[in-house]
């Protein structure tokens, strides 16, 4: 089975985390963490850099790893490296998304997540 690797941005302000609705492709509307798959010679947080300036059009400081997700969909192993993240810019444009939410952690669980996703929310939830 093909190995994809990914990072992902949890990116939070005070309490409140940002979240983003898939709006293409086979998953379209899960709801997920931005990021996207690390291209050959990137660090992870490099490609984490370009990921979120490619898909919000906004730049964020990477803050530690949080967790490594492993999880296999039917036509795919996911690899996920998922970061804490602060957000440098003022503003987030949504290029690649259909919506986006800022949600306490206590709100988490009130979107539909991408499967890999789940064991990270359960997590959050309880840092």
């Amino acid at each position: 089975m093909k190995t994809i690797e990914v990072v992902a941005a949890v990116i939070y302000d005070g309490n409140k985390i940002f979240t983003t609705q898939r709006g293409y492709g086979e998953f379209k509307d899960g709801w997920e963490f931005p990021g996207g798959k690390v291209e050959a010679g990137e660090s992870l947080e490099e490609a984490l850099k370009r990921e979120i300036r490619e898909e919000l059009e906004a730049d964020i400081e990477v803050e530690n790893l949080v967790d490594v997700v492993e999880y296999d969909y039917p036509n795919f192993h996911l690899k996920m490296h998922c970061f804490m993240a602060r957000l440098i810019s003022d503003s987030l444009i949504l290029k690649e998304h259909e919506a986006a939410k800022w949600l306490n952690r206590d709100e988490l669980d009130s979107v539909a997540w991408l499967p890999a996703d789940v064991s990270l929310i359960d997590k959050l939830k309880n840092m």
